[in-house]
């Protein structure tokens, strides 16, 4: 069931009481402790925890804080995120030391294996004069101190002193363990350029919630962002572009003098600081090279890569359409943004890049992409006919796979594994490469049944790039994904054997994302909902007791001044066209217990509006339609305008 066995029930009771009723009061309270508490009880962690049993009495952090734990270079930062958590907004005296008679805060790792816990599980016990956290690795500690910080107020997330009287967390026994060992965020930092201090500010995030894959994807249409040595070009012309703001996908054609001084890259000592500050995290970085489509930003740089003459005259991408996706997939590519199967120089500039990246990365496996690969210029080429003929390819589609099979063969003589997305199945690929399934979960549900390592990441679920809310209040793309459907995310679907499943992630494309604050806001709280489908036993999955959770960590991210979404406190809309040729606007929320307030006379609606109660019928001459959402008398949602003329065109009149 998820949670962990009480040993010690202890319960007032008269001797009349049978025995089975006792049993069935410590089953109840084994359902209350180990499924969750609500954050009435002062416990909101996320991702749940697997056991929370919640004692009597409060902890109260002293003025003079000691943390003992041993001086190690794997706990140093956790360490030092802990002492900084407790001081920052507090003001206390906050030490560590390696010994103590009397430590407020003990960091233990085990001498002998809790079998419970594994590589990144935690004990953390809470009494009135102390907490030990203990852990079989380094890890868990870490994992278990974030849990420790959930437990405050939320004004532990201060970055100034905070006036309050003391600072207390419930006395209580934790258990936790992850679901699953691969729990990743995907961070594209080719289609728009973050600085690695940005990239760092994502990292300190997404570790906070236990986190521990970050999935770089590092190139391409728009921009090559890691160095290369002895191929210059791909940073010094595949790293840069026009600078366009607005609707990325329908920029108007670049002028020939327009600069093309937008982007950036990191150098190899870059990702080295990046590598060693998301591993003092937990972290591991996966590094993603997506070929052989998504090259334009390559090809620009090396126009000899491709089967295409014009390609001489390729730039990178800056947002201008390049793809028409009326077809379906693969689409129809306008200029020809791949690598060229048969071109032999693809391989030996691949050979070149995987080296490198193999030896910069000190994680198992290299992403190589294989997604959204267009084939219409490879199949009027005649190098790509001829290595058909030569290699007795009947079908188009088997020159991709006759790509991805060398590229793998590449891989595999660096000492890694190779990733792919789920296109590359559709060529056939060896039992070691690891497929991430993007096109909802039926391929990698296909490739476990054929004993591929998957990880899923479905559209489904799990694009945070997708809007959160209407399109009105949010930049358009190319379907919603609200939280509530976020956390449906089940990673190891039923029927599907297990040991198959290496975990899942959420993926923030960001052809639409223009800055950090805006990564921050696409992927909180749908993050949050990730994070517990990886990490927490399915069995506690609970939506309106983790929403409950949600509204904690917005106060939490208030104070750190991290951005999120409120879009779960939009209403959502449904347009329909009556008999008599009215408009019938109906309206729901997301979350219970929401108020939604309304206007159809163009002005600003509050608390002492309509309330929606029933369908309306928008009144004839009406051109917008207002609202905003309440709970408990306060404003929660955003003031929305939803234009009539938008709702009709939904209604199709």
């Amino acid at each position: 069931m998820g949670g962990e066995t009480i040993t010690n029930c202890k319960i007032n009771i008269s001797p009349v009481f049978m025995k089975n009723t006792i049993h069935l009061l410590c089953f109840l309270l084994f359902s209350i402790t180990a499924f969750g508490q609500s954050p009435a009880s002062g416990i909101a962690i996320i991702p749940q925890p697997v056991s929370i049993i919640k004692d009597t009495g409060h902890f109260i952090l002293p003025k003079s804080v000691v943390i003992q734990a041993a001086n190690s270079p794997e706990l140093a930062h956790t360490v030092a995120f802990l002492r900084e958590r407790l001081s920052e907004p507090t003001g206390y005296r906050v030490i560590s030391v390696t010994s103590s008679s009397n430590p407020t805060i003990k960091l233990q790792l085990n001498t002998q294996s809790d079998a419970r816990l594994g590589t990144e599980g935690y004990s953390l016990s809470v009494t009135a004069s102390h907490v030990v956290i203990k852990a079989n690795k380094a890890a868990g500690l870490f994992y278990g101190v974030q849990s420790f910080i959930q437990l405050f107020p939320e004004e532990i997330e201060s970055k100034v002193q905070v006036n309050r009287s003391n600072w207390t967390i419930p006395v209580a026994e934790i258990i936790d363990y992850p679901k699953l060992g691969w729990r990743g965020l995907m961070f594209d930092v080719a289609r728009h350029f973050f600085t690695k201090d940005e990239v760092k500010q994502y990292i300190d995030v997404m570790a906070r919630y236990k986190y521990n894959l970050l999935h770089l994807h590092l190139t391409d249409d728009e921009g090559w962002r890691i160095e290369i040595k002895g191929l210059p070009k791909l940073t010094e012309v595949g790293a840069w572009r026009v600078n366009r703001t607005g609707t990325f996908g329908n920029f108007i054609p670049a002028t020939p003098d327009e600069p093309r001084d937008y982007g950036g890259y990191y150098t190899q000592e870059d990702i080295k600081e990046l590598i060693k500050y998301a591993k003092d995290r937990f972290v591991d970085i996966m590094p993603e090279i997506d070929v052989p489509g998504h090259s334009l930003a390559a090809v620009a740089s090396y126009p000899d890569l491709s089967c295409t003459p014009e390609a001489i005259n390729y730039k990178p991408r800056f947002g201008e359409q390049i793809m028409d996706w009326s077809g379906g997939a693969p689409p129809k590519a306008l200029i020809d943004n791949t690598l060229c199967p048969a071109n032999e120089k693809v391989y030996s500039f691949m050979d070149t890049v995987i080296t490198q990246i193999a030896q910069l990365f000190p994680f198992e496996y290299i992403h190589l992409g294989g997604d959204e690969a267009p084939i219409n210029y490879w199949q009027s080429n005649d190098q790509v006919k001829a290595l058909m003929v030569r290699e007795g390819m009947k079908d188009i589609k088997d020159v991709q796979g006759y790509f991805t099979k060398r590229v793998e063969k590449i891989v595999e003589s660096k000492g890694k594994k190779m990733m792919a997305w789920d296109e590359v199945l559709e060529g056939g690929v060896s039992q070691s490469t690891a497929v991430m399934s993007w096109r909802g979960m039926k391929y990698g549900i296909e490739a476990a049944h054929n004993k591929h390592q998957v990880v899923m990441s479905p559209t489904t679920y799990a694009y945070l790039d997708y809007m959160q809310s209407d399109v009105i209040s949010e930049p358009r793309v190319y379907a919603s994904l609200r939280l509530n459907k976020s956390y449906e995310f089940e990673p190891v679907p039923d029927g599907v054997d297990p040991q198959y499943i290496k975990g899942g992630q959420g993926n923030l494309w960001t052809e639409q994302i223009y800055n950090i604050r805006q990564a921050e806001y696409m992927t909180w709280p749908r993050g949050f909902a990730i994070a517990e489908s990886v990490w927490s036993p399915k069995a506690k999955k609970n939506w309106p007791h983790f929403f409950a959770r949600v509204e904690s960590h917005f106060k939490r991210f208030d104070l750190a001044e991290t951005k999120y979404a409120p879009s779960v406190y939009d209403p959502i809309f449904k347009a329909t066209k009556t008999a008599d040729n009215r408009l019938k606007i109906e309206l729901s929320t997301e979350v219970p217990g929401l108020s939604i307030h309304y206007s159809f006379d163009n002005s600003f609606p509050d608390k002492f509006y309509p309330k929606y109660t029933t369908p309306l019928t928008a009144p004839v001459d009406a051109s917008q339609f207002k609202l905003i959402t309440y709970k408990d008398g306060k404003p929660v949602g955003r003031m929305l305008t939803m234009p009539i003329s938008e709702l009709k065109a939904r209604a199709r009149f």
